[in-house]
């Protein structure tokens, strides 16, 4: 569905205890909630909640998908701003379907 396209954004900051893990507009965050897997678009309501540790998936607006392992912490959003705040965070993987294994 293109509903709204790329029109509407969130902006995202990912930080660990100790670094930023990564910041920047995103489509979609799927975040690993302490009640499970949970998807956050932009215009989402606002919300406060725990997650486990786990793999959070940001989709930016290109459609490029970042990966990143992190711990136990807890995500804030309101008004289009999604703040994750863990205890360790880090990249894991990006794809973008023009990604090669390049030695």
């Amino acid at each position: 569905m293109m509903a709204g396209s790329s029109k509407t954004l969130m902006q995202v900051n990912i930080v660990a205890a100790d670094h930023p893990v990564w910041h920047g507009e995103a489509k979609s965050v799927t975040i690993p909630a302490s009640e499970g897997e949970m998807g956050i678009l932009a215009d989402h309501e606002p919300v406060l909640t725990v997650i486990k540790g786990g793999s959070l998936t940001v989709v930016d607006p290109a459609g490029e998908r970042h990966v990143f392992e992190v711990t136990d912490g807890f995500i804030s959003f309101d008004s289009n701003k999604l703040t994750v705040a863990v205890e360790r965070g880090r990249d894991v993987v990006r794809t973008s379907g023009a990604d090669a294994a390049a030695e």
